[in-house]
């Protein structure tokens, strides 16, 4: 532990034991109810932009951050509790901003988005807010530029009250962490809207705009929700090379649980004709550090009578591969839900697929192996806690703040476990040897 909240604390921080007399495994766990408290303040934030708002939410994370306050509570067995329900307002939150989307912006419908071809007079839109996305597009509406997404800006390319306008043209780059490079070839101004920044370089921070709470010491903020100063920049740098954003590539986007579940049918028929055997939920935030590459071969090792399902930036590292269909279906094997607050979508999609198949969730053929980086997954995975949903696997390595103790309480309780081998991992959750052989190709 290493705690500094109180004027108590001991030079350099208490790291065996607060002064106040908190143990390591309670600081585990208050850091576990600050990280989710912060996750779901970011969806309650995106959703409040677009007029939606739960006091319930709002309740649930100031009750969460009043019990991390110094000599509030030392019940681990009660924190713990705590932590399980603010996955609960987790979930709402990611209700709420579902709502939010889809009565805003309409149902997502699938879309093949175009990969890096780029022309124009372009502007590029970075991070979560679809609200910021909506107002610029509307604002360049008649004003002779081009719009794309990057990151996990991919999924609003589904939603039709913004796949309507023309001028939205498709994706550039993978996941956040690309952008210092990927923002020094892009010859157009940039919007930042939500987490995931990186302080920009100088080749691009006079192109570099802010919005909402997102800032930076350098860039431009955007004020009002006036988009003005970054449509006439764009004008004035001029249009995009073709010859230098020029590709065939493109990225499938653009599903919900809606459109999963009026498949549910045919799901449950080609289950018991035994075409189909597993879902894999491949899912959640991506990162630079080692180890991810296990989600690609995760990914492409899957049976090829299984489907994946994905949401959040994790699905970069495996999106561009050709996953087909369902051998003698027309399901497809690959499906992608949006971002990480769309993890909601996974959630219904299989409570639907158990009601369909008249059992309890934990029975249903569905793996979870989520790609963890930042505050916004604690907040997922204390929403599956909550709902007691099992056996979801986490990496590429383990919270650091979480002790020994708590995670092996979380072993005991919801089995939650740390990736290991893809081969090992993958036997163990189709309770079967591997067949051998690639499901889905580069």
């Amino acid at each position: 532990m290493h705690c500094t909240q109180c004027e108590q604390t001991l030079d350099d921080g208490c790291r065996e034991v607060g002064v106040c007399g908190k143990d390591p495994d309670l600081e585990a766990l208050q850091q576990t109810l600050i990280h989710g408290a912060k996750g779901i303040s970011a969806y309650a934030t995106h959703a409040r932009d677009l007029g939606y708002s739960d006091p319930d939410v709002d309740a649930a994370v100031q009750e969460a951050l009043y019990t991390t306050l110094t000599n509030v509570n030392f019940d681990a067995e009660d924190t713990l509790g705590r932590a399980l329900d603010l996955g609960g307002a987790a979930i709402d939150a990611m209700e709420l901003l579902d709502t939010a989307h889809t009565e805003t912006l309409g149902t997502p419908e699938p879309a093949e988005v175009p990969e890096n071809d780029v022309e124009g007079n372009a502007i590029l839109v970075t991070g979560h807010d679809m609200y910021a996305l909506k107002g610029l597009l509307e604002q360049s509406a008649d004003e002779d530029v081009t719009v794309y997404t990057h990151s996990e800006m991919l999924p609003a390319h589904g939603y039709p009250e913004l796949a309507a306008h023309d001028h939205l043209k498709g994706n550039v780059g993978e996941a956040w962490y690309d952008q210092r490079q990927l923002f020094q070839e892009f010859p157009g101004p940039i919007i930042g809207t939500s987490n995931c920044l990186m302080p920009p370089v100088a080749d691009y921070v006079d192109r570099f705009y802010t919005t909402s709470v997102t800032g930076l010491t350098e860039g431009t903020e955007i004020v009002d929700d006036d988009y003005s100063p970054v449509i006439e920049q764009a004008k004035e740098l001029g249009p995009v090379p073709a010859e230098e954003w020029n590709s065939s590539e493109t990225l499938t986007t653009g599903f919900y649980h809606e459109t999963v579940l009026d498949l549910a049918p045919q799901i449950v028929e080609a289950i018991e004709d035994g075409k189909l055997s597993d879902f894999f939920v491949i899912a959640g935030c991506d990162g630079p550090t080692g180890g991810r590459d296990y989600y690609r071969e995760m990914a492409k090792s899957v049976p090829e009578d299984a489907i994946v399902l994905t949401t959040g930036c994790g699905k970069y590292r495996f999106n561009d591969l050709d996953f087909g269909t369902v051998p003698g279906t027309d399901l497809p094997r690959f499906i992608d839900l949006g971002q990480c607050n769309d993890s909601i979508s996974t959630v219904k999609i299989a409570m639907g697929l158990a009601d369909a198949l008249d059992c309890e969730v934990n029975d249903l053929p569905v793996h979870i192996v989520l790609s963890w980086f930042e505050q916004k997954a604690v907040a997922v995975l204390l929403g599956l806690f909550h709902l007691g949903i099992q056996d979801v696997r986490i990496g590429p390595s383990a919270p650091e703040w979480l002790t020994p103790a708590v995670i092996e309480t979380l072993n005991e309780e919801f089995n939650l476990q740390l990736i290991d081998e893809v081969d090992s991992d993958l036997e163990t959750m189709l309770g079967r040897p591997l067949d051998g052989g690639a499901a889905a190709g580069d």
